[in-house]
């Protein structure tokens, strides 16, 4: 959805990197509310399913000084089955004057549900193209349920007009279809002005034509499919610039106010984009609009709104603007395909802002901070999902909350990079926005989940089921101590916030600190509640620390060294533990008393070795790469890091 998010969610943070930055993501989130409200009680117009909408050309009459729009709209679409009649999403404030097909006269209706009918001499069949025009003219409208997706204003002193269109808002200004299941495959913007204005829209500027009347064509077109919400307008005196970024090159537009280009430490953050780009790029995958271009144009609202190639920026903060082009790649490129999966969208770009700190922002000292102020605005309530329930889709603070929609949402993305691992997690992301059903098209959790197992063979479904459908987090109560063989122990308790959830099965992160310096990191692969486990190791250990990088959501969890864990675990006789870990050839395995089949997998969950083992043998692991696996032998789930 259109971005307000500039990580700014708790006190410290704000004071990192201004009080401004809250104030701005709060406004963003109550226009984001306030827009939602245009077509609240449903994702698809079921009267608009019977065709697929391949392109339309907008060629509007526009002037930033009159609230008015005028002009025709083109679409070209192909039947799925033979109709007499098709329906677009139109608002019934404005006036359709006319609607040709193939040089005649259209018979029409304007119904109060903001749709137009049209209705055809003969029918028409299905699986061919065919297309009409629709004229229309007038001012859009301002009621609340409109959204103001179409405002007319000022900036210094001059006129300006701006569109923003999500959810539902594209139908205020032009005849389109919103519905979350159908992209426009090509569209043509042409936009006709008094001269002295420059016109800012999606896609590739092909031509500027000067005209009779001091008017001026201004041509975009955009050939990447893109949702009716995602089509934008901007239009004032704007300062205009040309630039290139990445590698290899592509178009760096920005359409900016004359007193923003004046300002140096402004155009030096639009100009840092270019850093941010490059390093999204790294982790995501090539920019998904490299033959078009990327830019920003600015506008009235606060905050921003990541149209397609060209980001509407109420300002130019570095968390914003990181947000914003993360957008281009989650929610963009693969588009939540029903509101209730807003997460998709807003989740995701929220990482890209993770990101952004993390690798160009902020120290890692500042980073853990932020992430610690993350997680106490995410577990600062104990219930609510990630998920919206259709129950909930009335609800503007449900659809657009904070909380659980961007911060949660975040965080749940930076889950998955935790239990993958960075570059596993990176190249499965590469693949989600890739896969030829997926790309430039719109996606559920259940695509991303289906993504993720075809990717790295690990099923996410008890993952989403808790952390997305489910509400709330864990609290851990974990116990330690060593043995006189340097056998590290631990009990891990576990209890959860809400009810929804029963058991968060989660990999732990552990960081052990040797009273000479040493320090081993382990995973403790937590599937049950107070469930044991024992890792060996080579020195005396000081202290243990748990998420020690902020790496999972949790509230309240204790560390603690008990005496007690040692006789609970020297009872079990037969225990299974492995030595020495981290291993370099041999695996060596304590605690069987038979020979005993195992299989081995690597961290993204495929078989990399299997056999039998008696009590007297190890397990040769000198041809494994180095990495980190588990062990599965009778019955336990054993993890090691092969050196």
């Amino acid at each position: 959805m259109k971005q307000f998010y500039v990580l700014v969610i708790m006190f410290a943070f704000v004071q990192v990197f201004g009080q401004n930055e809250e104030a701005e993501r709060k406004s963003m989130i109550r226009n984001e509310a306030r827009r939602y409200t245009k077509m609240i009680n449903y994702n698809v117009n079921p009267n608009t399913l019977n065709y697929d909408l391949r392109y339309q050309r907008l060629d509007l009459n526009l002037d930033p000084a009159q609230y008015f729009v005028s002009g025709t709209v083109t679409s070209h679409f192909v039947p799925n089955q033979n109709i007499s009649s098709i329906y677009f999403d139109f608002s019934n404030v404005l006036t359709v004057s006319e609607v040709k097909y193939h040089g005649t006269n259209l018979s029409f209706t304007q119904l109060p549900t903001k749709e137009i009918k049209i209705d055809f001499p003969t029918s028409l069949a299905s699986a061919t193209l065919d297309s009409l025009t629709i004229k229309y003219s007038g001012a859009p409208d301002t009621s609340g349920s409109a959204g103001d997706a179409f405002t007319t204003s000022t900036q210094g002193g001059k006129p300006v007009l701006f569109t923003l269109s999500e959810p539902y808002g594209a139908q205020e200004w032009f005849p389109t279809k919103q519905s979350m299941n159908d992209k426009i495959e090509k569209l043509d913007i042409k936009i006709t002005t008094p001269n002295q204005y420059n016109v800012a829209s999606n896609g590739k500027l092909f031509s500027e034509t000067m005209l009779p009347g001091n008017k001026k064509l201004t041509f975009w077109q955009t050939n990447y499919p893109i949702p009716a919400y995602l089509v934008a307008l901007g239009i004032t005196n704007y300062t205009k610039f040309n630039d290139v970024m990445g590698t290899p090159p592509f178009p760096f537009v920005n359409y900016v106010y004359p007193s923003t280009a004046n300002n140096s430490s402004t155009m030096a953050n639009i100009n840092w984009t270019k850093d941010i780009m490059n390093v999204f790029e790294e982790n995501f995958g090539p920019y998904p609009y490299r033959n078009e271009k990327y830019g920003h144009m600015e506008f009235g609202w606060g905050g921003g709104m990541e149209h397609s190639t060209m980001s509407s920026m109420g300002g130019f903060s570095k968390s914003l603007i990181a947000h914003e082009l993360a957008h281009q790649w989650f929610g963009d490129k693969v588009t939540t395909g029903a509101w209730n999966d807003i997460w998709l969208n807003e989740g995701f770009a929220t990482f890209g802002a993770h990101l952004a700190n993390e690798k160009l922002l902020m120290t890692n000292s500042q980073f853990m901070s932020f992430l610690s102020d993350e997680m106490n605005f995410v577990t600062s309530s104990a219930g609510g999902s990630v998920y919206v329930n259709d129950a909930n889709l009335g609800s503007t603070n449900a659809v657009f909350d904070s909380r659980l929609t961007y911060s949660k949402g975040g965080y749940v993305v930076r889950m998955l990079k935790w239990i993958l691992g960075d570059a596993v997690f990176y190249q499965a992301l590469k693949e989600y926005h890739s896969r030829p059903n997926l790309a430039y098209n719109y996606v559920r959790t259940d695509d991303l989940k289906n993504s993720l197992l075809q990717s790295t063979g690990k099923d996410f479904t008890e993952f989403f089921n808790d952390w997305i459908y489910g509400q709330g987090y864990p609290t851990y109560q974990i116990k330690w101590n060593q043995t006189t063989d340097k056998v590290l122990r631990f009990k891990v308790g576990q209890t959860q916030s809400h009810p929804s959830v029963s058991f968060f099965k989660m990999p732990l992160p552990i960081k052990v600190n040797g009273t000479a310096g040493q320090v081993a990191y382990l995973v403790l692969n937590n599937n049950s509640n107070n469930q044991n486990f024992a890792e060996a190791l080579t020195f005396t250990v000081a202290s243990v620390q748990f998420n020690y990088e902020n790496q999972i959501i949790t509230k309240g969890s204790t560390v603690t060294k008990d005496t007690s864990i040692l006789a609970v675990n020297d009872a079990s006789k037969n225990e299974i533990r492995i030595y020495p870990n981290p291993v370099k050839d041999q695996l060596s395995v304590d605690g069987i008393t038979k020979d005993e089949s195992y299989e081995i997998f690597s961290i993204d969950g495929k078989l990399v070795k299997s056999g039998t083992i008696s009590c007297k043998n190890s397990i040769g692991v000198n041809t494994l790469p180095k990495g980190v696996y588990l062990l599965k032998i009778a019955e336990k789930n054993l993890k090691f890091i092969k050196e």
